[in-house]
């Protein structure tokens, strides 16, 4: 991108942001780095908790890429040692430990996933288990006694813990002090992280001022709520768009969810400018454009950043082929039979369109399962004669049928 001058700079860092923590510093950093040649060490931390990274982790790491854009050297570090104690942030209750093991078998796919984002040259992927280690015991209790307890328990979920009786463990209280100890470890100019981190980032400008080191800045962004608008995006709520999904998966996912939820992601998801992405939202409230067109320009971009503009191109086609135009998927699962007697609940379990032939009665009961010609099938059992049939599972799964003699 072309040079900005700091004062750009900080105007282009602040698109999405949340919290600024202190913008004067910030300022003061650019300025510096623009006069000494000499990037700003950028850091934001991932505990490799779960092997895919959604749309929802991507609002941290295209930050860490404006960075980039503007020179910086970002370090993606992977908390293979705070995954092992589990982060408390926003938990009512211990979050459950992960082995060596599983972090490391998570951790194993991260740096693929992250370089859709991230320029691989202005990135060092580090792990936290590599200066933790090396930290002895009295290393260990001298880091702990540059906070107190009572100043811990000023952060809102162990408060709230606290005073309902539940329980609050020590290795908890010390994970925000390990998160810290990175920003010092790194000599972090800023660090990055979600709203719901503020607390340990915080943590972190004051132990770097205990070790004899000018504080991190800190950049919040906010915390993207899922496809259904309400909770965050997370996997184990299955409203989540996977980086890693196929190009018709993601395209789909994203057609689906709301209009306004829609401007929200155009705003952290999309390199778009914010003075565009207001003249879409006028022209779609004044009736200019479809909601539908623009969140389809959305799905494009989107999934052009993870695949390739062809392969959106085509995701965007195989969408209007089976849910405006009503046709079949180009790629559906096929099954050969001889014999036209087919007990229907059976034939979705055995091709793994439904998890049980519970499911698959309880379909038919509910008239989900129909001939992409139209008609509804409405018996478990079918007696049918020679010849191909397309069935239609509910709006999104498809089944090719042949029956041979």
């Amino acid at each position: 991108m072309e040079r900005l001058s700091p004062e750009e700079a900080l105007e282009y860092l602040k698109r999405g942001t949340v919290d600024i923590v202190e913008e004067e510093e910030l300022l003061a950093k650019l300025k510096r780095s623009a006069e000494t040649g000499i990037p700003l060490r950028v850091k934001a931390g991932f505990d490799p908790t779960a092997p895919d990274l959604h749309l929802g982790h991507t609002v941290l790491l295209r930050k860490m890429r404006h960075f980039q854009d503007l020179g910086h050297e970002v370090y993606f570090l992977i908390g293979d040692f705070t995954a092992m104690i589990g982060d408390p942030s926003g938990r009512s209750e211990t979050r459950p430990p992960l082995t060596r093991e599983q972090v490391l078998e998570n951790a194993r796919t991260y740096a693929d996933q992250v370089f859709k984002i991230l320029d691989p040259q202005k990135t060092r992927v580090v792990f936290n288990s590599h200066w933790m280690r090396e930290l002895s015991a009295e290393d260990f209790i001298r880091l702990c006694a540059k906070y107190t307890v009572a100043r811990m328990l000023e952060r809102e979920d162990f408060k709230k813990r606290f005073e309902s009786g539940r329980a609050i463990y020590i290795h908890e209280l010390i994970y925000p002090l390990i998160q810290a100890y990175d920003s010092v470890a790194l000599k972090a100019d800023v660090e990055l992280g979600g709203t719901d981190q503020l607390f340990n980032l915080l943590v972190g400008r004051e132990i770097q001022r205990e070790y004899g080191q000018e504080p991190q800045v800190i950049l919040t962004v906010p915390i993207l709520e899922g496809l259904d608008g309400v909770q965050k995006m997370s996997k184990s709520l299955g409203n989540y768009v996977g980086i890693t999904e196929p190009p018709g998966e993601m395209f789909g996912k994203l057609m689906s969810i709301s209009d306004d939820l829609m401007w929200r992601y155009y705003e952290l998801l999309t390199d778009l400018p914010l003075a565009e992405i207001e003249s879409l939202k006028r022209a779609v409230a004044e009736g200019r454009e479809h909601p539908k067109e623009v969140k389809k320009r959305l799905a494009l971009l989107i999934v052009s950043q993870f695949h390739s503009e062809a392969a959106a191109r085509e995701a965007a086609e195989e969408f209007e082929r089976v849910f405006s135009r009503r046709e079949i998927p180009r790629e559906v699962p096929e099954i050969r039979t001889g014999s036209g007697k087919i007990w229907l609940p059976g034939l979705l379990k055995e091709t793994g369109l439904v998890r049980s032939t519970s499911e698959g009665k309880r379909l038919v009961a509910q008239g989900a399962i129909r001939f992409v010609e139209g008609q509804t099938i409405r018996e478990e059992n079918l007696d049918l004669p020679p010849g191909e049939y397309h069935l239609r599972i509910g709006k999104k799964r498809f089944l090719k049928l042949v029956i041979t003699s």
